[in-house]
């Protein structure tokens, strides 16, 4: 826990660096490490405390950020002109944090209210779905979704909407390989999604997706109302919009017929994402929503931790969690295929932190993974998850993902994520549907000032006026409530109508 009653944040007692709370000026005297500030120090950026020689570590958290590009004094300003990317061989001790974990017993679990499916499949929200197989047939899915507003609505109170899911993709793409298996899987993940209590699959006719092959790809759960339309079939946009509607109510008469039930909080499976972070993310908001994760797999759920470009850097801490080697090596060999993968692109994985992200205070991609996979708490890594696929395993897993947040959160989705939980400290607004999303501020500056779209406020830990474990205890609250079908934020604006982003990948034909 750092000092509160100070100028300055320290979170390992080897770090060589500190965190300034407020803007400091030049000449600024930082009593408690005993440095006067040589140059104007921003909110949330460091602050040398001994003298770093070029070439030597630069320490948070008490591990390695990066490396000085030259010489720097204490009360210097450490930030990108004059810090690099380290060459460091990084030492994978595979499972050796792992701990008996203390459950919490089933009688004595937390519950929330949510809709039991008739295959015991349990959902957060009840909504009709609509997919085109392909970005040229997104248009008719659209219209077909906006045909029920608020008012065609009203008569289903139990549905919270219809949900027109658009993508850019679905042909000019090779019809075999990563690209189209990821396409596929991602869709079919969504269409199984529990908060979906109706499907509609809409395709065109001479895509490279073709919606008779996705249907038969897809194992549609026997309690799902399923339909599939074409357009170049049916004769053209009118003729489908109007199957469409029809099916679309059809299927609203027997998903209004649901009721909210007390279930265990084994059922939730919590998606963890960052976006717009800034320094204290890893001080205040991510170590908030971990404790709140911990409670989660304490109470038999599940939690998901992606964004592997963004765990770069902190990776060994994560495989010293593994519940075995099997699962550890799995977590490295993601790491080594990003290694590649952005190499073969003409990029590096250290072109992340966003220009926000270091105006906020971050200077490496090793530096922001150290603060976001304090997401995921203390417990054991169950197991690691390719992009899209079916979570099965419950405790904390790890899905690999991009750190782009709309794509990392589409596969959770895909996934089985039932809420999602978005730490920020910029101030990212972002909304999922058909899964809420929890957003949690790291500073109460960002979260006094955009307020509309916050949830929690986190920087509370900052200023002294709650811990850590408290917060969590919040947001574990917040993730209850949700799930029985309190309105975040994010859905009171209503976001999450364009906020589906598969993973793109491979050549555009």
């Amino acid at each position: 826990m750092p000092k509160l009653k100070t100028r300055t944040i320290r979170l390992h007692d080897v770090d060589n660096v500190v965190t300034a709370k407020t803007t400091l000026t030049a000449g600024t005297l930082i009593a408690e490490e005993n440095v006067v500030c040589k140059d104007t120090i921003p909110s949330f950026h460091k602050i040398a405390t001994t003298p770093i020689h070029k070439g030597e570590y630069v320490i948070k958290y008490g591990q390695v950020i990066g490396a000085a590009s030259k010489e720097i004094q204490p009360g210097e300003h450490v930030h990108t002109h004059n810090i690099e990317m380290p060459t460091h061989k990084k030492k994978y001790s595979f499972g050796s944090d792992r701990k008996e974990m203390d459950f919490i017993p089933e009688q004595d679990r937390a519950v929330f209210q949510g809709i039991i499916r008739a295959d015991g499949r349990v959902a957060t929200r009840n909504y009709i779905g609509i997919i085109p197989t392909v970005n040229c047939s997104a248009g008719v899915a659209r219209f077909i979704a906006d045909a029920f507003d608020k008012e065609n609505l009203s008569p289903f109170p139990n549905v919270d909407g219809v949900l027109a899911v658009v993508h850019g993709s679905g042909c000019g793409l090779a019809d075999r390989g990563d690209g189209i298996e990821i396409l596929r899987r991602t869709l079919s993940g969504w269409a199984q999604h529990p908060n979906f209590a109706g499907v509609l699959l809409v395709g065109l006719g001479c895509e490279i997706n073709q919606v008779e092959t996705l249907a038969d790809l897809i194992p549609i759960p026997k309690s799902t109302l399923f339909r599939t339309l074409n357009i170049q079939t049916l004769g053209g946009t009118s003729k489908t919009l109007s199957a469409g509607i029809e099916a679309v109510r059809e299927m609203l008469e027997k998903a209004n017929q649901v009721q909210r039930r007390s279930v265990s909080a084994s059922h939730l499976v919590i998606g963890l994402e960052c976006g717009g972070s800034d320094a204290l993310s890893g001080i205040t908001a991510n170590p908030a929503l971990g404790a709140a994760g911990d409670l989660v797999v304490r109470h038999g759920g599940t939690i998901i931790l992606s964004e592997t470009t963004e765990i770069y850097g902190a990776e060994q801490l994560l495989a010293r969690r593994a519940v075995n080697e099997d699962v550890g090596q799995k977590l490295i060999d993601r790491i080594h295929w990003w290694e590649d993968y952005t190499k073969r692109h003409g990029m590096e994985i250290n072109n992340n932190p966003s220009p926000g992200n270091k105006a906020g205070g971050l200077t490496t991609i090793l530096e922001k993974s150290l603060g976001a996979v304090s997401k995921s708490g203390s417990t054991n890594l169950m197991d690691v998850y390719q992009y899209a696929e079916g979570i099965s395993t419950n405790g904390l897993v790890f899905m690999d993902t991009p750190g782009y947040d709309v794509v990392s959160v589409t596969g959770m989705i895909a996934g089985g994520a039932n809420i999602i939980c978005f730490t920020t400290g910029r101030g990212s607004v972002f909304g999922s549907k058909p899964v809420p999303t929890i957003k949690l501020a790291s500073n109460s500056l960002m979260y006094q000032n955009m307020m509309d779209d916050m949830d929690i406020n986190c920087g509370l830990i900052m200023d002294g006026k709650i811990t850590v474990e408290e917060a969590g205890n919040n947001v574990f609250q917040k993730i209850l409530d949700s799930a029985s079908g309190r309105k975040t934020k994010s859905e009171i604006l209503g976001f999450g109508d364009v906020e589906f982003v598969p993973w793109q990948m491979g050549a555009v034909l």
